[in-house]
């Protein structure tokens, strides 16, 4: 069987591996693809394609805490987001975050903190910041009848790099609400907010997306899409609607 009706208690283990994916720091392996579209950059109404590459690993590092260890890395396309730029094509600039969590929540709260790392990968002049940077970041979570919220934070500042890059001081808060159904069909609002101390702008994405887990042979994977609005850009920032899907794939402890 590839997917489709599955028996009950394959049910119930894909619903909990539902909301673990909803728990950023939960003890579950994932690879999500993710890919995001933007549109209405500045004067030339430019557009941005990208794929994050965002693996998940926890590693248990004493009996009552974890290390989990979260990497985005853009893979971008894009075209004008400068005025007439042209196209740009490459890998973006990575975030490596890595969040110290206790094993067992307190008081049904499930936190994590630790330190954010930017790091200048960008193969392209507009593709990248030219900066290293580095930061504190944190999340809390409470999970209770399917239901997930929270919020996920970090700021950057930048200490290295490119002189003739922009220096960087940026808070990202990504506050979320999720709901997962029996059958492991989960529903996400969120937004990915940014406000750069340098400029003074916000960057307030909204976020909607539907997933659902099913399995190809033995392997678990979660198909997802949705659509973003962007309630506040930046100068010359994206503009309107714009859309996300991914395909996660789950490694579950026992696999």
């Amino acid at each position: 069987m590839l997917f489709g009706l599955v028996p009950a208690a394959a049910q119930d283990n894909s619903a909990d591996l539902a909301k673990q994916l909803s728990n950023p720091v939960a003890s579950l392996i994932s690879v999500p693809f993710q890919f995001n579209y933007n549109s209405g950059y500045g004067t030339a109404d430019g557009e941005q394609a990208y794929v994050n590459v965002q693996p998940v690993i926890p590693f248990s590092i004493s009996e009552n805490w974890n290390l989990i260890s979260r990497t985005i890395l853009p893979i971008a396309w894009q075209h004008d987001i400068a005025g007439n730029s042209g196209d740009q094509f490459g890998l973006g600039d990575t975030t490596q975050s890595f969040f110290f969590s206790p094993k067992d929540p307190w008081n049904g709260i499930i936190w994590g903190v630790g330190p954010a790392l930017l790091l200048p990968t960008g193969t392209d002049n507009l593709l990248t910041s030219g900066k290293w940077g580095a930061g504190p970041t944190a999340v809390v979570l409470t999970q209770k009848n399917g239901w997930t919220a929270g919020a996920l934070a970090n700021h950057i500042w930048s200490f290295a790099g490119d002189a003739s890059k922009a220096d960087i001081s940026s808070t990202f808060m990504q506050p979320f609400l999720s709901y997962t159904t029996p059958n492991a069909w989960s529903f996400t609002l969120n937004t990915e907010s940014t406000y750069n101390w340098e400029t003074d702008e916000w960057s307030v994405p909204i976020n909607f997306m539907v997933a659902k887990i099913v399995k190809f042979g033995k392997q678990p994977v979660q198909l997802q899409v949705g659509a973003r609005y962007w309630a506040v850009s930046p100068t010359g920032g994206p503009d309107g609607w714009g859309a996300r899907a991914s395909v996660t794939f789950l490694f579950p402890k026992g696999k």
